[in-house]
């Protein structure tokens, strides 16, 4: 505890502050502190031998004396909560006085650092205006306040006044959607070697939106049937940000609850739109697209109607064939109906037709068209039936042949169609022995299909029948036994024929030697023979 009131008392001595005929010292000459801190400070003099000499601090907050010695005091002081100047004073005898004077500053941070709120949305391409409210902070010369954007600095201003409002004007662009904007005060005591002191205020947040000249788009229908639905879309593009525009779909009075779809810089609503009777007429249809403080709206007129269906009927949807049928169509008022089969111009509300049903006209379908004109377009309605005529079996020769000619062997089907409603059961056996022909499938033929046929068809409304020939081409079945032995028999005759003309010809060369062989032993008379020829020798020999 001696080492830093003597060491107080030396920096006294450094630096002394003389008023009076005395010299005193007050250390430290200048301090800063937080609010409510606490400092000691050393009060010394020089030169003063008196032993009534009184040495001492003047100030208006709590003072302690923490140490003393011969020529100085040290006092502690507490509670300091502004500027002040305390005084170190030195009585030494009468008319003998002293003071040094102790500058010290108290720091505080801001109470308050407050930007104001945002608009909450601001339109891209315009300025925005940033306002930031500092209440409290000292030293004033030190403190200054900064408005952000992100981490970039917008503007940079001392705060003076108390409170101060420091603004600042800045460009907005679609890049700034969703920036953060905050202000920020700087207490700057680095010089005093307590270091730079930061205090932000809450962060707000920017949204900014663009919505194009043009409206939305339409595509809607005109008109709309009571009791049945249409789907309704609204469209819009080059808006941003899409995804938080807002859509209301409408029709009348009544909200529509649509489905958004969006895109990059689009949108796309689409509802179900069902009307009722009780909308019947016109009715408005609107779609708004809002998007900030701002909304761009669409309308359409939509005509509601009714329109039923027409009545289609008949006499009797199943007849016999020459019965009388009785076809009649009918339409809501207001309605042209065309009914097929009638004449073919259109008919106010109803129309009908009377037929002599044949069998030509089983299956065949009536169909009641009906026109009606709603806010300058023609609607159609359809409603078909259809009449069932019973008639007996009919063979035609379209539908079964009465000559079926096949080669042998070839794939071929044996097709018979009977007629009638209903649809008979048709058979086709051979006269004679009563075999049946295999009608509809596909096989090959053979020559055992050949015949006559009786086919027959049978409903409970009658019998028809009619008879069918089959002929088969094909080769005897020897033929190829004919073939194989004439080629025998040719083979046959021409070894025959050369061994005849061989034989033949070795007989002729053996004539001619005999005939050689007497004419001359002629010639010789009755001498000797003269000697044989060699090939008449030897078939002398073989004839031995």
């Amino acid at each position: 505890m001696v080492a830093l009131p003597v060491l107080l008392a030396l920096l006294g001595t450094v630096l002394p502050a003389v008023a009076g005929d005395l010299e005193v010292s007050a250390s430290p000459r200048e301090a800063t502190l937080a609010q409510g801190g606490s400092i000691q400070v050393n009060c010394s003099f020089l030169v003063c031998d008196r032993k009534d000499s009184e040495l001492g601090l003047e100030t208006d907050f709590s003072k302690v004396l923490v140490d003393y010695g011969t020529n100085w005091r040290l006092f502690n002081l507490s509670g300091v909560d502004k500027d002040s100047s305390p005084i170190c004073y030195l009585s030494c005898g009468p008319g003998h006085q002293g003071t040094a004077r102790v500058s010290l500053t108290v720091y505080v941070f801001p109470e308050e650092v407050e930007l104001s709120p945002l608009p909450p949305w601001q339109p891209s391409g315009q300025d925005l205006t940033l306002r930031c409210l500092v209440v409290g902070g000292a030293p004033r010369n030190r403190l200054t306040a900064v408005l952000l954007r992100n981490e970039e600095e917008l503007s940079r201003q001392p705060v003076i006044r108390e409170p101060t409002e420091v603004m600042a004007t800045v460009p907005v662009g679609r890049g700034d959607h969703g920036a953060n904007f905050s202000c920020r005060t700087e207490l700057d005591l680095q010089a005093e070697g307590l270091g730079l002191f930061l205090n932000k205020s809450a962060t707000r947040q920017l949204r900014t939106f663009v919505l194009p000249a043009t409206p939305p788009a339409f595509d809607t229908p005109r008109v709309l049937e009571a009791g049945t639905w249409q789907p309704v879309t609204c469209s819009l593009d080059g808006l941003f940000p899409a995804l938080e525009a807002q859509v209301h779909l409408a029709l009348g009075d009544r909200r529509l609850s649509a489905t958004v779809t969006y895109g990059k810089d689009s949108l796309s609503a689409t509802a179900s739109l069902e009307v009722t009777a009780q909308e019947e007429g016109d009715q408005r249809l609107v779609c708004a697209v809002l998007l900030g403080n701002r909304s761009l709206e669409s309308w359409r007129n939509l005509t509601v109607y009714s329109f039923p269906e027409p009545i289609l009927m008949l006499s009797a949807t199943e007849a016999s064939e020459g019965d009388l049928v009785m076809v009649q169509c009918e339409a809501h008022p207001g309605a042209m109906v065309t009914l097929s089969g009638a004449p073919a111009q259109p008919l106010p509300q109803k129309s009908q037709l009377l037929l002599n049903a044949s069998a030509a006209d089983n299956g065949r379908r009536f169909s009641c068209s009906v026109a009606l004109e709603v806010a300058g377009q023609v609607l159609y309605k359809n409603r078909t039936q259809e009449l069932t005529v019973l008639y007996g079996p009919r063979l035609d020769e379209s539908d079964c042949p009465g000559n079926w000619t096949w080669p042998e062997g070839s794939e071929q089907t044996l097709r018979c169609q009977a007629w009638g409603n209903p649809s008979p059961q048709l058979q086709c056996h051979r006269k004679g022995d009563n075999t049946s022909l295999p009608i509809g499938h596909l096989r090959p033929v053979k020559r055992e299909l050949e015949g006559t046929y009786v086919c027959r068809a049978v409903s409970w409304r009658g019998e028809a029948s009619r008879e069918v020939l089959v002929t088969v081409l094909y080769k005897p079945r020897n033929m190829v036994i004919i073939v194989v032995l004439l080629a025998i028999a040719a083979i046959v005759s021409s070894v025959a024929l050369t061994m005849y003309f061989y034989n033949r010809q070795r007989k002729i060369r053996k004539y001619k030697l005999q005939k050689a062989a007497e004419e001359a032993l002629n010639l010789n008379g009755l001498g000797e023979p003269a000697p044989a020829h060699p090939e008449l020798a030897s078939s002398q020999t073989q004839q031995c």
